[in-house]
């Protein structure tokens, strides 16, 4: 298994993260509180937030976003579409990327690379056009890799960022229906070469049948270990 070399990875539930690095940046990846049905009960998010990465605009994964944007002061780092939407919903401290495009910040450097999903915003009575949705390779000093899938399919181009990030950690989604499922997952993690692999997005609703335990059955025999923690709980 990887460790993370004094970093700490918290799940919040379904798919919010937070990273706090050992050199003191401290991330939050999609963020949705209200509403939903895994969050740790009685968890209250760090006073410090720098970064705020957002992979697409789906509710399960933007609900708080503008919210947590305003309240935090984070750079906000998400495709051009959707931080410009923001913008436009009185968020200033955007930082805008696109597939292929690498940002420094800090201790972190944030490459944004493809995923195979869909994107939208709910806007009133509306959905908007969001861009498209991405994943995250975080590379921060003194600690392994991070690759952090978003909400996607198995595509073959994972194969890709073994080759272009060498990824250690992959935070990959288990849920099925909406996302691959554990046996997809468990290909996705030897496409990417990754040494651990911590499952999100699933038991959250009934449509999201895959669990941790399948994925754990499909990574026999690959030298892959899994962190499966609990929601609040950590990886370090």
């Amino acid at each position: 298994m990887a460790h993370l070399g004094g970093n700490v990875l918290t799940w919040l539930g379904h798919a919010t993260i937070h990273i706090q690095t050992a050199g003191g940046t401290s991330i939050l990846i999609d963020p949705w509180f209200e509403g939903n049905p895994s969050s740790p009960k009685g968890y209250k998010l760090p006073e410090k937030i720098d970064l705020l990465l957002l992979t697409h605009g789906h509710d399960d994964h933007f609900h708080d976003a503008v919210k947590v944007a305003k309240q935090s002061k984070a750079k906000v780092v998400g495709i051009y579409e959707l931080t410009s939407w923001m913008q436009g919903k009185g968020v200033d401290n955007i930082s805008p990327m696109n597939y292929g495009g690498n940002l420094q910040f800090q201790d972190v450097r944030i490459s944004m690379v493809e995923a195979r999903h869909s994107s939208s915003i709910v806007d009133g009575d509306k959905a908007v056009y969001a861009g498209n949705p991405c994943g995250y390779v975080l590379a921060i000093e003194g600690a392994p890799v991070i690759y952090l899938a978003g909400d996607t399919s198995l595509f073959g181009d994972m194969q890709l960022f073994k080759e272009l990030y060498a990824p250690a950690v992959a935070v990959l989604p288990i849920g099925d229906n909406f996302t691959m499922g554990p046996n997809h997952a468990a290909l996705a993690a030897k496409y990417l070469g990754v040494k651990t692999v911590i499952p999100v997005h699933y038991g959250t609703f009934p449509a999201l049948t895959g669990t941790p335990a399948e994925l754990k059955t499909h990574l026999e025999g690959t030298g892959i270990a899994m962190a499966a923690p609990r929601p609040g709980e950590s990886v370090e």
